[in-house]
């Protein structure tokens, strides 16, 4: 006949045990709590939306078209394509996609800022806006 071992622990042990859980349960609570609430990750937050927004408001304008749908950095869109948002020498680069309505297909787009948020190239993949590309020297068609 089998009998269950013993509970070999001592009570000092396991009162050890449990501050040590407590310990390490608050510390990373307070490390969550501070990477969370870290300013400094909020203001580059804020300022990456800023410089999106003005990159929506940008493509529309350089396209001359109203009522884009766009799939960006603040509305990813997983099943659409890979979107960004980084910052490049100078200013900003952000990727997308654009359509016009839900019949149209989707359009790649990677817009490049400066620091002061204005266009410095926007390359589309749209062969409906070539002809707006041959009079805007910082509007670029690419083809597959």
């Amino acid at each position: 006949m089998e009998t269950e071992p013993a509970n070999t622990q001592s009570p000092r042990h396991r009162l050890g045990s449990v501050v040590f859980g407590l310990v390490v349960g608050l510390a990373v609570a307070a490390w969550s709590y501070q990477w969370v609430t870290d300013p400094q990750k909020r203001a580059e937050r804020e300022l990456q939306e800023n410089v999106v927004l003005q990159s929506r408001a940008h493509v529309a304008s350089l396209l001359a078209i109203d009522g884009l749908e766009f799939v960006d950095p603040l509305a990813p869109d997983r099943s659409v394509g890979k979107v960004y948002i980084y910052p490049a020498a100078g200013g900003w680069e952000v990727s997308g996609y654009y359509r016009r309505d839900d019949s149209d297909a989707w359009h790649a787009y990677l817009i490049s800022l400066d620091d002061a948020g204005s266009v410095t190239r926007l390359r589309v993949r749209d062969q409906a806006v070539a002809m707006r590309a041959a009079a805007d020297a910082r509007l670029e068609v690419v083809t597959d």
